[in-house]
């Protein structure tokens, strides 16, 4: 990703004239999957990155190194923006100058910064605790220091709103803004009524993320825009999906000893290798060997 893109989107995150829709991405495959349908920017999940890199929930089990190698591998797969989902930067404000460093030299566009206690979870499960904001803001300030003339995107998330209270989420979005990140996540709001009082209250770029079937009622992303809000995650709409069909074609399979009833749910040979781009490899051999 070069520094250009980088720009652009953060340019538009600024403008606040329009919604960006973040898939959520979890490999280089899915991350291609997105770019192939057209979507200009996307989100490396953490939930999905635990659940298909150790087949676990997201509850504090997968660690530092193995986050940003798999951010290493889904930016490369792709020409477009990717944010990544750091949890709570893994430790102190070291680490997270740390690993934003290594992002940035990967090319990634940005970071999901949150303030959980770690080991975290979810942001739509239950037992979440939060650290202090003044303990929070070192990190941030941290998360700007190193990403420093790179226009890399910070956003910053508060999972106050189950421990604390609404009120207390949006009086550390307010000061997360003014600290100098660039887009406020206040995570798990938990009604409509609540959705719109964010943006009546905090004046930034604003972040709402859209789980099937979690704490937040969901909403399209224009019906998100009306309400002030300047982009929005569906992080684990791709993972479902994916897992959903899986399940079902492997269910087939193992009753029925084929696939033939499960077909019309699979790409076939000839549309997946286009998807990963063989016909390009398979030229570039070609030249090499004359």
């Amino acid at each position: 990703m070069n520094l250009h893109k980088r720009k652009t989107f953060k340019e538009k995150i600024k403008k606040r004239d329009d919604i960006i829709v973040l898939p959520g991405v979890f490999d280089a495959l899915s991350a291609r999957i997105a770019q192939h349908v057209e979507f200009e920017a996307m989100f490396q999940t953490g939930y999905g990155s635990a659940a298909s890199l150790l087949g676990l929930p997201d509850f504090g089990f997968l660690n530092a190194g193995e986050n940003i190698e798999n951010a290493r591998r889904i930016i490369r797969a792709v020409g477009v923006p990717v944010i990544v989902d750091v949890d709570t930067g893994y430790g102190n404000p070291l680490t997270v100058w740390k690993l934003v460093g290594d992002l940035v030299a990967y090319g990634g566009a940005g970071i999901f910064l949150e303030d959980q206690v770690w080991p975290k979870r979810c942001g739509h499960m239950r037992g979440k605790e939060v650290i202090s904001s003044d303990d929070y803001i070192q990190k941030l300030r941290a998360a700007i220091a190193s990403s420093a003339n790179s226009e890399f995107t910070i956003v910053a998330r508060t999972d106050a709103r189950a421990p604390l209270g609404l009120d207390e989420a949006i009086e550390r979005g307010k000061m997360y803004y003014k600290e100098g990140a660039d887009v406020v996540f206040v995570e798990a709001p938990q009604s409509e009524e609540e959705l719109r009082e964010i943006p009546k209250k905090i004046d930034a770029p604003l972040l709402a993320n859209m789980i099937e079937n979690g704490i937040t009622p969901t909403f399209s992303a224009n019906e998100l825009k009306s309400m002030g809000y300047s982009m929005v995650v569906f992080p684990l709409s791709g993972l479902y999906g994916s897992a959903f069909a899986m399940k079902r074609i492997l269910t087939d399979l193992k009753k029925n000893g084929s696939t033939k009833n499960s077909r019309d749910t699979m790409l076939d040979f000839n549309e997946f290798n286009e998807l990963v781009e063989l016909s390009k490899f398979m030229k570039m051999e070609e030249k090499y060997q004359s």
